[in-house]
């Protein structure tokens, strides 16, 4: 019996990008589609583009990378903006993350499995508020992910807060473990100690 060919997108007239097949895309079309932005998420089967960066943003994955791994033990690896596979219709790319050691294969990796993933961060931006305070936390909780980092700029003096998350096993929903405001202290995944005032993200 032969299969069926399989159609591939196609772009309509003054189109940059493919028309989305019916089902929506998936992770492999997340990682073969030609010529996608630098940073395209795939959440709930549609491709995502990211706006450019505010300084806060770009800072703080700074700031946090570099205090994660000064105590980061040897059997894991701290990475920045590298997409997660959920599943089949969901890759999401967390601004920073915790992974296994042995996740890191070579230079040539793309992606890491979730089951890989131990800490999940979200440095929140405008335009994607709602992706950052709900949709992604929800998935990287029904994935399994252990625990889940939010992070923003806080009136009146734009400083840095972090909003720790623990999930629970049961029902697979993230519970607040604190809200860190100068100093982020705490002793899992490991033991972290970052300095996250505003002072500290000036001198970036």
């Amino acid at each position: 019996m032969t299969a069926e060919p399989v159609a591939e997108p196609t772009a309509e007239p003054g189109c940059r990008w493919p028309v989305p097949p019916q089902d929506g895309y998936t992770v492999d079309d997340l990682f073969t589609l030609p010529d996608l932005p630098p940073h395209t998420e795939l959440i709930d089967g549609s491709l995502v583009f990211v706006s450019p960066q505010r300084d806060f943003h770009s800072t703080m994955i700074d700031l946090l990378a570099t205090g994660l791994r000064r105590t980061v033990p040897e059997e894991l690896k701290v990475r920045r903006e590298m997409t997660v596979v959920l599943d089949r219709r969901n890759g999401p790319e967390p601004d920073v993350s915790v992974v296994r050691a042995g996740a890191v294969t070579g230079p040539d990796l793309t992606r890491f499995e979730a089951g890989d993933v131990l800490l999940a961060v979200e440095v929140v931006s405008p335009d994607s508020e709602a992706r950052d305070r709900d949709a992604k936390p929800r998935k990287y909780a029904a994935a399994g992910i252990p625990y889940f980092w939010l992070v923003e700029m806080a009136d009146p003096n734009q400083h840095p807060v972090v909003r720790a998350y623990e999930i629970d096993p049961v029902n697979k929903t993230y519970a607040l473990t604190g809200i860190h405001h100068d100093h982020l202290k705490l002793t899992a995944p490991y033991d972290i100690d970052v300095d996250i005032t505003l002072d500290a993200l000036k001198e970036l």
